[in-house]
């Protein structure tokens, strides 16, 4: 079972989805482990975790699935923080590894995250675009906190 909200950012390489087994009141151990399944079935080699709390990284573990928890915005360094959740993804790519990036729910935290690693890893070269694109993938338009993220991610993007 697929987990909800999952969308491939760049095909066969990049996902994003909610957290894995739902959160909050809907969190299901049962389905966390189907889920789990389901990402190791689709050749995912490692998740990267953005929640403040290091919910389901004992579950991956146990599932011999490599976690990274990158808590994000929870403090006055998030330039910083996004900057270390970029670095863990780039190199786990550039290794070609299959990664999947969740947070408790896709909304504009994900987003930004996404459109800001496109735009960070000059995949995409401008913000709008970025923006336009993960709103079509997601499927939902991207508020002013998404917006920051990819506007900082643009500051701290990789330069040639």
């Amino acid at each position: 079972m697929p987990p909800r909200h999952f969308a491939w950012v760049i095909r066969d390489r990049l996902a994003v989805c909610e957290r894995i087994g739902g959160y909050g009141p809907s969190h299901r151990r049962v389905r966390r482990a189907e889920e789990i399944t389901w990402v190791k079935d689709q050749g995912f080699t490692c998740v990267v975790s953005t929640l403040a709390s290091p919910h389901n990284l004992h579950a991956y573990g146990e599932a011999s699935l490599a976690a990274h928890h990158l808590p994000l915005g929870r403090n006055t360094e998030l330039a910083a923080e996004l900057q270390a959740v970029f670095v863990e993804v780039r190199s786990r790519l550039v290794a070609g590894e299959r990664v999947l990036v969740h947070d408790d729910d896709v909304g504009d935290r994900v987003q930004g995250v996404l459109a800001g690693y496109l735009v960070h890893a000059g995949l995409v070269p401008e913000q709008t675009r970025a923006i336009a694109m993960a709103e079509r993938l997601l499927q939902r338009p991207m508020g002013p906190p998404g917006r920051e993220l990819v506007a900082l991610a643009e500051r701290l993007a990789l330069r040639p």
